[in-house]
């Protein structure tokens, strides 16, 4: 089971530049990290092994999709983007379109890309409290480039829909969530995920 995230503060003279941070994730590869607007640092313990089967489930329905679809990437939780705040973040599941991935340089690609992707996907296991999962959904939405991002809330069997410039919509207890006209055919089957 995983444990709620430790939250780093650092003073304004202290804030590690882009390349000190990549570093600093490179060096603690077991951690999952991710850095807010204000430089604040997120470490979190490896996923459990019933979250880390989700994510690979909600991962796979993804890539599958994706492969027949052939006009965008996808990525699992241990990819990171640089977010225009300069908050670094890494969803739970990502999809950006090709044309946009190929707009960004080898170097870009290879670190926290400085992009948002198209759609995000956030899982909540049982210890993460709901509403910093909501806030960092709402900070997905004011990205240049987002369309789409779905907040899964096993917890209470909820999808929350956020697309830009919208109220967040709820679906109680879906069998499916239909990711169109985003991901045109993409329709996520929770009934593993439940």
């Amino acid at each position: 089971m995983s444990s709620s995230p430790l939250i780093l503060h650092f003073p304004s003279s202290m804030l590690m530049t882009d390349k000190q941070f990549f570093q600093f994730c490179q060096e603690n590869r077991d951690l999952r990290i991710e850095r807010n607007k204000f430089g604040d640092i997120s470490i979190m313990t490896p996923a459990g092994s019933e979250t880390s089967n989700l994510n690979f489930n909600i991962a796979g329905q993804l890539y599958v999709w994706s492969q027949k679809d052939n006009t965008g990437i996808c990525f699992d939780s241990s990819g990171g983007f640089k977010l225009s705040t300069g908050a670094e973040r890494s969803p739970d599941a990502a999809w950006i379109k090709l044309e946009r991935w190929n707009n960004l340089t080898p170097e870009q690609q290879q670190k926290f890309a400085p992009i948002c992707p198209d759609f995000v996907l956030e899982l909540r296991v049982p210890c993460d409290n709901l509403q910093p999962l909501k806030d960092k959904m709402l900070e997905y939405m004011q990205e240049p480039g987002i369309q789409l991002g779905l907040l899964i809330d096993r917890k209470n069997r909820r999808v929350y829909i956020y697309r830009p410039e919208q109220i967040e919509e709820c679906l109680e207890n879906p069998d499916t969530v239909n990711c169109d006209p985003i991901l045109p055919g993409f329709v996520l089957n929770m009934a593993k995920i439940w």
